[in-house]
């Protein structure tokens, strides 16, 4: 299984939030502005479709930094 945490910067006044926990991958979802979700796939090809296909097609998301979980 893959951990991380997606640092997310997005534009003020569009309720993100909302799709973002649409996302099934996504477990935790932090902030109004700017924000962080953590994101649980199986594998590190899957967190990469996730951020690149679903979190940054997001109407609104500026840029992503994926912060992986090394355990």
């Amino acid at each position: 299984m893959s951990k991380a945490y997606v640092l997310i910067n997005v534009e003020r006044d569009l309720d993100i939030t909302s799709r973002l926990k649409k996302i099934p991958e996504i477990k935790e979802v932090y902030g109004i502005y700017d924000m962080i979700v953590k994101v649980e796939t199986k594998d590190k090809k899957d967190l990469q479709r996730v951020v690149i296909e679903r979190i940054r097609r997001i109407n609104g998301v500026r840029s992503t930094m994926t912060l992986v979980v090394v355990s």
